[in-house]
């Protein structure tokens, strides 16, 4: 099946400038100065998509990053696949991962603030590229690596130092968000992604929870699950879907998704990633992964193991019924670097995901 859908993507592509293939690195340090080099991503036709054998994948509700859009990508070594688990795949030694930043820009070149979606391909014109981080499995582990587009959009190369960009996002009132747009050098890079204390970088996105969703691929939607299962990217899928947990949407709720689950999601995405019970926030006591249930580990009624300056003068991390007495609500809120939660990976606010926590608080019962 793999090799059948690699045929038939270098058909749809005839006559297409000749595309290397991916770069297999299973071990070493000579990673390319330049993205190209990887042959995970092709610039076609005023395009940027997934090169020849390269995978296209997006998240149920995923992390926020000062409202960037990101194109993601999955490349596997020929001949290997995924192994499914419902916490974390085995991915083989090879495995590309790739997550391109970007922001839609209207007609006059305005970077535009708008709610990410996952895409196939981005048009170039009418996107501004700003960065490209490659996560990639070899034997001594993961390995992040962060790439800076150039201005003219044609090449990224690779920065240990990371970036930073002075952004104004316009939304459709006439608003103007001013940005501190900061792309992590390699040593945060593995902070975020360390996701079990002392054990390394790992994945986050590409997980059961958050794959199980459909994607609009170029020849039809399909569960992403199912379809990488039958392309022979991943085995061991259960038969039963009903099984495979799923993140809620958290702006777009689906049929059966409550409030609670688009709130739990989207705490999910965005902070069980350090605050679990084997990640670096384990220490706070407070568990917003989807294994915790509602309760005082979830932060019900929970006082902060920091007080001052970071609790807000607040004495509980969720205080049922009022958001404004909770301590999750105002570090989710603040921007300062001191306070704000989590402490990398945006410069504002989510003010329509943090509608959705303050809302879902404010329904929750009891007193502390």
């Amino acid at each position: 099946m793999r090799a059948g859908w690699l045929l038939l993507a270098t058909l749809l592509l005839g006559g297409c400038e000749q595309q290397h293939a991916p770069l297999y690195l299973p071990g070493g340090e000579d990673y390319p100065d330049k993205l190209s080099a990887w042959g995970v991503l092709q610039q076609q036709g005023g395009y940027l998509q997934p090169a020849t054998g390269v995978l296209p994948y997006d998240l149920n509700t995923p992390l926020f990053t000062d409202y960037a859009h990101k194109l993601r990508t999955i490349w596997l070594p020929e001949g290997s696949q995924a192994r499914y688990a419902e916490a974390r795949f085995d991915y083989p030694l090879g495995t590309v991962l790739s997550k391109t930043f970007y922001y839609p820009i209207d007609a006059q070149g305005r970077l535009l603030r708008s709610e990410q979606h996952g895409a196939e391909a981005v048009q170039l014109k009418r996107v501004r590229l700003l960065e490209t981080r490659i996560l990639l499995r070899q034997e001594q582990g993961w390995v992040a690596l962060p790439y800076v587009w150039d201005d003219a959009q044609r090449e990224a190369m690779l920065d240990w130092a990371g970036a930073s960009f002075d952004l104004q996002l316009h939304d459709e009132t006439g608003e103007v968000l001013a940005v501190d747009y900061q792309v992590p050098d390699a040593n945060q890079c593995a902070g975020c992604h360390e996701e079990q204390a002392g054990k390394g970088v790992q994945p986050l996105g590409p997980k059961s929870r958050h794959l199980n969703k459909d994607f609009a691929y170029a020849d039809g939607t399909a569960n992403q699950l199912l379809h990488w299962q039958g392309l022979g990217f991943l085995q061991g899928v259960p038969a039963d879907m009903a099984s495979v947990p799923r993140n809620a949407l958290w702006n777009a709720p689906r049929e059966g998704e409550s409030l609670e689950h688009q709130a739990r999601g989207y705490l999910d995405a965005n902070c069980s990633h350090c605050h679990n019970r084997e990640g670096p926030g384990r220490t706070s006591g407070l568990y917003l992964d989807p294994a915790t249930p509602l309760s005082i580990a979830y932060g019900l009624c929970k006082q902060p193991v920091a007080a001052g300056k970071g609790s807000g003068d607040r004495l509980v991390d969720i205080y049922p019924g009022a958001p404004e007495k909770s301590v999750l609500s105002f570090r989710l809120h603040s921007t300062d670097p001191s306070i704000m939660m989590p402490e990398l990976g945006r410069s504002t606010s989510h003010r329509e995901g943090l509608e959705v926590i303050d809302r879902w608080i404010a329904t929750l019962d009891g007193e502390c």
